[in-house]
Protein backbone atom coordinates (compact mmCIF):
# COMPACT_ATOMS: atom_id res chain seq x y z
CA UNK A 1 0.00 0.00 0.00
CA UNK A 2 1.24 3.34 -1.05
CA UNK A 3 0.80 6.25 1.45
CA UNK A 4 0.37 9.71 0.23
CA UNK A 5 2.14 12.71 1.60
CA UNK A 6 -0.58 13.46 4.15
CA UNK A 7 -0.36 9.95 5.53
CA UNK A 8 3.43 10.13 5.73
CA UNK A 9 3.38 13.42 7.58
CA UNK A 10 0.77 12.17 10.06
CA UNK A 11 2.69 8.97 10.94
CA UNK A 12 4.04 8.61 14.50
CA UNK A 13 7.80 9.07 14.89
CA UNK A 14 9.86 5.92 15.51
CA UNK A 15 11.60 5.82 18.90
CA UNK A 16 15.25 4.73 19.32
CA UNK A 17 14.15 1.57 21.11
CA UNK A 18 11.79 0.65 18.22
CA UNK A 19 14.57 1.42 15.78
CA UNK A 20 16.97 -0.81 17.70
CA UNK A 21 14.39 -3.60 17.76
CA UNK A 22 13.83 -3.20 14.05
CA UNK A 23 17.58 -3.27 13.43
CA UNK A 24 17.91 -6.34 15.61
CA UNK A 25 15.51 -8.34 13.48
CA UNK A 26 16.49 -6.96 10.08
CA UNK A 27 16.25 -9.64 7.38
CA UNK A 28 19.10 -10.77 5.28
CA UNK A 29 18.92 -11.07 1.47
CA UNK A 30 17.25 -14.48 1.88
CA UNK A 31 14.40 -12.85 3.77
CA UNK A 32 15.49 -14.57 6.98
CA UNK A 33 15.69 -12.57 10.16
CA UNK A 34 19.24 -11.50 10.99
CA UNK A 35 20.06 -10.92 14.68
CA UNK A 36 22.47 -8.06 15.12
CA UNK A 37 25.23 -8.38 17.77
CA UNK A 38 24.41 -6.30 20.88
CA UNK A 39 27.38 -4.59 22.65
CA UNK A 40 28.17 -5.96 26.15
CA UNK A 41 27.17 -3.70 29.05
CA UNK A 42 29.97 -1.63 30.73
CA UNK A 43 28.52 -1.83 34.27
CA UNK A 44 31.01 -4.53 35.36
CA UNK A 45 34.01 -2.41 34.31
CA UNK A 46 32.59 0.50 36.27
CA UNK A 47 32.25 -1.69 39.39
CA UNK A 48 35.92 -2.83 39.17
CA UNK A 49 37.12 0.76 38.76
CA UNK A 50 35.04 1.85 41.73
CA UNK A 51 36.46 -0.97 43.89
CA UNK A 52 40.02 -0.02 42.97
CA UNK A 53 39.26 3.60 43.77
CA UNK A 54 37.81 2.60 47.13
CA UNK A 55 40.89 0.48 47.97
CA UNK A 56 43.20 3.37 47.07
CA UNK A 57 41.20 5.76 49.26
CA UNK A 58 41.32 3.32 52.19
CA UNK A 59 45.08 2.79 51.73
CA UNK A 60 45.75 6.54 51.56
CA UNK A 61 43.55 7.05 54.62
CA UNK A 62 45.49 4.41 56.57
CA UNK A 63 48.78 6.07 55.62
CA UNK A 64 47.39 9.45 56.67
CA UNK A 65 46.18 8.06 60.02
CA UNK A 66 49.56 6.39 60.56
CA UNK A 67 51.45 9.63 59.89
CA UNK A 68 49.08 11.59 62.14
CA UNK A 69 49.58 9.05 64.93
CA UNK A 70 53.34 9.11 64.41
CA UNK A 71 53.32 12.92 64.50
CA UNK A 72 51.33 12.94 67.74
CA UNK A 73 53.66 10.33 69.31
CA UNK A 74 56.75 12.28 68.25
CA UNK A 75 55.23 15.48 69.62
CA UNK A 76 54.57 13.81 72.97
CA UNK A 77 58.07 12.34 73.05
CA UNK A 78 59.57 15.72 72.16
CA UNK A 79 57.62 17.42 74.94
CA UNK A 80 58.66 14.73 77.45
CA UNK A 81 62.27 14.99 76.30
CA UNK A 82 62.08 18.76 76.64
CA UNK A 83 60.74 18.42 80.19
CA UNK A 84 63.44 15.88 81.03
CA UNK A 85 66.20 18.09 79.63
CA UNK A 86 64.81 21.10 81.48
CA UNK A 87 64.69 19.04 84.65
CA UNK A 88 68.31 18.00 84.19
CA UNK A 89 69.26 21.63 83.57
CA UNK A 90 67.42 22.72 86.72
CA UNK A 91 69.13 19.98 88.76
CA UNK A 92 72.54 20.95 87.37
CA UNK A 93 71.92 24.62 88.14
CA UNK A 94 70.80 23.77 91.68
CA UNK A 95 73.84 21.54 92.23
CA UNK A 96 76.14 24.26 90.87
CA UNK A 97 74.53 26.84 93.16
CA UNK A 98 75.00 24.56 96.17
CA UNK A 99 78.62 23.90 95.16
CA UNK A 100 79.32 27.62 94.77
CA UNK A 101 77.65 28.35 98.10
CA UNK A 102 79.65 25.64 99.86
CA UNK A 103 82.89 26.85 98.27
CA UNK A 104 82.15 30.42 99.29
CA UNK A 105 81.43 29.31 102.85
CA UNK A 106 84.69 27.35 102.95
CA UNK A 107 86.60 30.31 101.54
CA UNK A 108 84.95 32.59 104.10
CA UNK A 109 85.88 30.26 106.95
CA UNK A 110 89.44 30.07 105.67
CA UNK A 111 89.67 33.85 105.48
CA UNK A 112 88.29 34.09 109.01
CA UNK A 113 91.24 32.05 110.27
CA UNK A 114 93.64 34.79 109.22
CA UNK A 115 95.74 36.35 110.48
CA UNK A 116 97.08 33.39 112.43
CA UNK A 117 97.84 33.88 116.12
CA UNK A 118 101.23 33.03 117.64
CA UNK A 119 101.69 30.43 120.35
CA UNK A 120 104.83 30.29 122.51
CA UNK A 121 105.60 27.42 124.89
CA UNK A 122 107.77 27.39 128.04
CA UNK A 123 111.20 28.93 127.56
CA UNK A 124 112.95 26.21 129.56
CA UNK A 125 111.31 23.57 127.29
CA UNK A 126 112.91 24.96 124.16
CA UNK A 127 110.29 27.73 123.67
CA UNK A 128 108.23 25.80 121.12
CA UNK A 129 106.44 28.30 118.87
CA UNK A 130 103.95 28.08 116.03
CA UNK A 131 100.95 29.90 114.55
CA UNK A 132 97.34 28.70 114.68
CA UNK A 133 94.03 30.04 113.27
CA UNK A 134 92.67 33.02 115.15
CA UNK A 135 89.22 31.37 115.22
CA UNK A 136 90.62 28.63 117.47
CA UNK A 137 90.57 28.68 121.24
CA UNK A 138 93.45 27.38 123.37
CA UNK A 139 93.44 25.67 126.73
CA UNK A 140 96.69 25.00 128.61
CA UNK A 141 96.09 21.97 130.78
CA UNK A 142 99.66 21.62 132.13
CA UNK A 143 101.99 24.61 132.21
CA UNK A 144 105.05 22.67 133.40
CA UNK A 145 105.97 25.50 135.74
CA UNK A 146 107.49 23.05 138.18
CA UNK A 147 108.72 20.43 135.77
CA UNK A 148 106.77 17.49 134.38
CA UNK A 149 104.94 17.55 131.05
CA UNK A 150 103.42 20.48 129.17
CA UNK A 151 100.07 20.08 127.38
CA UNK A 152 97.82 22.44 125.45
CA UNK A 153 94.62 21.91 123.42
CA UNK A 154 93.30 23.91 120.46
CA UNK A 155 89.91 23.79 118.75
CA UNK A 156 87.63 26.06 116.67
CA UNK A 157 85.42 28.26 118.87
CA UNK A 158 85.98 26.35 122.10
CA UNK A 159 88.09 23.46 123.32
CA UNK A 160 86.22 20.19 123.79
CA UNK A 161 86.29 18.34 127.09
CA UNK A 162 89.64 16.67 127.46
CA UNK A 163 89.36 12.92 126.96
CA UNK A 164 90.65 10.06 124.86
CA UNK A 165 87.70 10.10 122.49
CA UNK A 166 86.85 13.80 122.38
CA UNK A 167 87.88 15.54 119.17
CA UNK A 168 90.13 18.59 119.22
CA UNK A 169 91.81 20.14 116.22
CA UNK A 170 95.24 20.15 117.86
CA UNK A 171 96.89 18.64 120.91
CA UNK A 172 100.41 19.68 121.89
CA UNK A 173 102.34 17.67 124.45
CA UNK A 174 105.94 18.22 125.48
CA UNK A 175 107.02 15.13 127.36
CA UNK A 176 109.95 15.05 129.71
CA UNK A 177 111.13 11.89 127.93
CA UNK A 178 113.72 11.12 125.31
CA UNK A 179 112.75 10.86 121.67
CA UNK A 180 113.90 7.23 121.60
CA UNK A 181 111.68 6.25 124.54
CA UNK A 182 108.57 7.89 123.04
CA UNK A 183 109.07 6.40 119.58
CA UNK A 184 109.59 2.97 121.16
CA UNK A 185 106.12 3.27 122.74
CA UNK A 186 104.55 4.04 119.35
CA UNK A 187 106.50 1.19 117.78
CA UNK A 188 104.67 -1.21 120.08
CA UNK A 189 101.37 0.07 118.68
CA UNK A 190 102.68 -0.37 115.14
CA UNK A 191 103.60 -3.99 115.89
CA UNK A 192 100.10 -4.94 117.06
CA UNK A 193 98.18 -7.09 114.58
CA UNK A 194 94.94 -5.10 114.84
CA UNK A 195 96.70 -1.76 114.41
CA UNK A 196 96.19 0.23 111.20
CA UNK A 197 98.72 2.85 112.26
CA UNK A 198 101.46 3.71 109.75
CA UNK A 199 104.67 5.71 110.18
CA UNK A 200 106.88 7.79 107.89
CA UNK A 201 109.79 10.14 108.44
CA UNK A 202 109.02 13.73 107.40
CA UNK A 203 110.77 17.09 107.34
CA UNK A 204 108.82 20.30 107.93
CA UNK A 205 110.22 23.81 108.31
CA UNK A 206 113.68 22.30 108.62
CA UNK A 207 112.62 19.89 111.40
CA UNK A 208 112.79 16.10 111.06
CA UNK A 209 110.31 13.89 112.85
CA UNK A 210 108.05 10.84 112.66
CA UNK A 211 104.52 11.11 111.30
CA UNK A 212 101.92 8.51 112.34
CA UNK A 213 98.68 8.15 110.38
CA UNK A 214 95.63 6.08 111.32
CA UNK A 215 93.87 5.07 114.50
CA UNK A 216 95.31 7.04 117.40
CA UNK A 217 96.63 4.65 120.08
CA UNK A 218 94.25 4.15 123.00
CA UNK A 219 91.30 5.83 121.22
CA UNK A 220 88.70 5.26 118.52
CA UNK A 221 89.83 8.37 116.67
CA UNK A 222 91.55 8.53 113.28
CA UNK A 223 94.02 11.35 112.78
CA UNK A 224 97.66 12.34 112.52
CA UNK A 225 100.52 12.49 115.03
CA UNK A 226 103.93 14.11 114.55
CA UNK A 227 106.78 13.50 117.01
CA UNK A 228 110.08 15.36 117.08
CA UNK A 229 112.88 16.12 119.51
CA UNK A 230 113.62 19.30 121.47
CA UNK A 231 116.81 19.04 123.52
CA UNK A 232 116.26 16.15 125.96
CA UNK A 233 112.48 16.26 125.57
CA UNK A 234 109.95 15.09 122.96
CA UNK A 235 107.15 17.08 121.32
CA UNK A 236 103.95 15.30 120.28
CA UNK A 237 101.60 17.28 118.05
CA UNK A 238 98.33 15.56 117.19
CA UNK A 239 95.04 16.23 115.42
CA UNK A 240 92.11 14.03 116.39
CA UNK A 241 90.38 14.03 113.00
CA UNK A 242 91.36 13.85 109.35
CA UNK A 243 89.04 16.84 108.81
CA UNK A 244 91.75 19.06 110.30
CA UNK A 245 94.56 17.72 108.10
CA UNK A 246 95.08 20.97 106.15
CA UNK A 247 95.07 23.07 109.33
CA UNK A 248 97.45 20.62 110.97
CA UNK A 249 99.89 20.83 108.06
CA UNK A 250 99.66 24.64 108.07
CA UNK A 251 100.51 24.72 111.78
CA UNK A 252 103.45 22.36 111.26
CA UNK A 253 104.81 24.68 108.60
CA UNK A 254 105.21 27.46 111.19
CA UNK A 255 106.87 25.42 114.00
CA UNK A 256 110.11 26.75 115.46
CA UNK A 257 112.00 26.19 118.73
CA UNK A 258 115.28 26.94 120.45
CA UNK A 259 117.67 24.04 120.14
Amino acid sequence: MVMDNDQISSAQPITPAQLAQTEQFRTNPNDRPMIQQVQAPVEKKKDVAGLIKTIVIIFVSLIAVTFIGLFIWMSVQYNELGKDIQGQIDDAVSAAEVEVKDRMEIEFLEREKEPYKPFVGPADYGQLSFEYPRTWSVYIAQAATSGGDFSAYFNPNQVEEIGKNTVNALRVLIQNKSFEDVTAEYQRYLDQKESNLTMETITFNGITGNKYTGKIPGTELNGFIVIFKIRDKTVIMQTDSVLFENDFNNVLGTVTFNA
